[in-house]
């Protein structure tokens, strides 16, 4: 039966489940807190760049903008750590061929709310706060810019108005509503590096750029204009931190010091990191995610994550997919049921990549210039080199894969195990021998053992 679902947060993920569920032919009304982005520019130092894998580009497959977007997109295929030296080092992502896209936080979206648009049963609002939800009736209260309010009826509400969800808020004061946030200590600033004279980048273009430096690092994403979008992640107190840096001189001492290679590329520095606010990065948990079959959490609503993997928003769009298939196979209109299967389904997901992304942090900032990590990472790539069917990394296992992020995070743990004893037999990395081969497939037996009982 057609339903009138009150969508909640016009976002990337909020746009694309419209479009799903319009499909359906469901009727949907879709309400944001921000004014039309197609009409506005984002506010400086709020966009940093969206890292699109395999996992979004499945979901975006029903709006049929794949393409569209991958347009204005740049293919990353690894990473480029900078250390202070100015010494650059290549690790990819994948085999050849795989990347990661980086693309405008604003232009997805943008290019989202285009799609959403075209339906005929798709109806959105801008600039209106959500002020309360009453659960049992699925009706939601509004606030318009000049004051005056309105109250919205419909069959039931879907909430993906991000981590600091207005209607989690109200899910809250629920009886046995499990919730859990956590910062870590670190925020983060946006820079910026400009194209060169003749319009072209300054730096690859087809890598993530990476700066770690132990308790802090920068990254840099390129845009389609030859400029790239940096990151500072950098910790809120202590000795160096965003409190600890005042004047001029020691923002530029310590860039100069840190970064030289990067502040030689960086013309408007101390302009981007005296105007460009600091930003808090929080973890999300919570559960049920569901109110019997009027309210639903999607998204960052329901598992807000650090960005260190890349996959908040691709984990929001496998969310909207894999709920258009339960609704798919779901043989009647208990959406109750469908609701509950659906958390039940997707909570230990949310959970694990959640754990995934702080793990990448340390990786990020701490272990990619470590000589015993660059080690092991040798040894993960000899194994997933020859034996390619049933060895994966755990990057690849998230990034161009499409199990469940708890089973990437399981077997992941698993590999870990692998690598510690293959890398106890003498010479293993730097040899071919029958003699290496033959150990490495014994493990290999072991590791899918372990796989299969595990």
């Amino acid at each position: 039966m057609s339903k009138h679902i009150t969508i909640i947060g016009a976002g990337p993920v909020g746009c694309l489940l419209s479009v799903y569920l319009a499909k359906r032919g469901h009727s949907i009304s879709i309400f944001e807190r921000r004014p039309d982005m197609r009409l506005n520019t984002l506010s400086a130092g709020r966009s940093i760049n969206l890292a699109l894998s395999d996992r979004g580009l499945r979901g975006l497959k029903a709006a049929g903008i794949v393409d569209d977007i991958l347009s204005v997109a740049i293919p990353m295929h690894g990473r480029i750590m900078h250390s202070i030296d100015g010494a650059q080092q290549y690790q990819p992502y994948g085999k050849e061929g795989q990347a990661i896209n980086s693309v405008s936080r604003g232009g997805i979206n943008k290019a989202l709310l285009e799609c959403a648009d075209t339906f005929e049963n798709v109806n959105i609002t801008f600039n209106v706060r959500c002020t309360h939800v009453d659960l049992e009736s699925a009706t939601a209260h509004f606030m318009h810019q000049d004051g005056s309010t309105s109250i919205i009826e419909s069959d039931c509400i879907i909430a993906t108005d991000g981590a600091y969800s207005a209607v989690r808020e109200v899910l809250q004061k629920t009886d046995r509503f499990n919730y859990q946030q956590f910062y870590i200590e670190h925020g983060y600033k946006e820079l910026h590096i400009p194209a060169d004279m003749t319009g072209d980048f300054k730096m690859e273009k087809h890598a993530l750029h990476i700066w770690p430096r132990k308790q802090y690092m920068m990254i840099a994403l390129p845009n389609m204009d030859g400029s790239f979008t940096c990151t500072l992640f950098f910790p809120f107190e202590g000795n160096p931190s965003f409190s600890s840096l005042h004047t001029d001189e020691q923002i530029m001492s310590f860039f100069a010091e840190q970064f030289p290679d990067a502040m030689k590329m960086m013309p408007s520095l101390l302009e981007d990191y005296r105007n460009n606010p600091v930003s808090s990065l929080v973890t999300v948990k919570a559960f049920p995610w569901a109110y019997k079959n009027k309210v639903l959490l999607m998204g960052d609503a329901a598992h807000a994550i650090v960005p260190f993997f890349g996959q908040g928003m691709n984990a929001g769009f496998e969310d909207c997919r894999v709920f258009d298939e339960m609704l798919e196979a779901h043989s009647s209109d208990d959406w109750t049921s469908l609701f509950h299967a659906y958390e039940l389904a997707r909570k230990p997901n949310g959970d694990a990549i959640a754990e995934l992304a702080l793990n990448n942090f340390i990786e990020m900032r701490d272990l990619v210039a470590d000589p015993e990590f660059l080690r092991r990472k040798k040894a993960e790539r000899m194994l997933s080199d020859m034996f390619p069917d049933s060895f994966h990394t755990a990057y690849s296992m998230v990034t161009f894969n499409h199990m469940p992020y708890s089973e990437a995070l399981r077997r992941g743990k698993l590999n870990e195990s692998i690598i510690d004893g293959m890398l106890e037999i003498p010479g293993i990395l730097d040899s071919d021998s029958e003699m290496h081969r033959e150990a490495l497939e014994s493990l290999m037996n072991k590791y899918q053992e372990l796989v299969k009982t595990s």
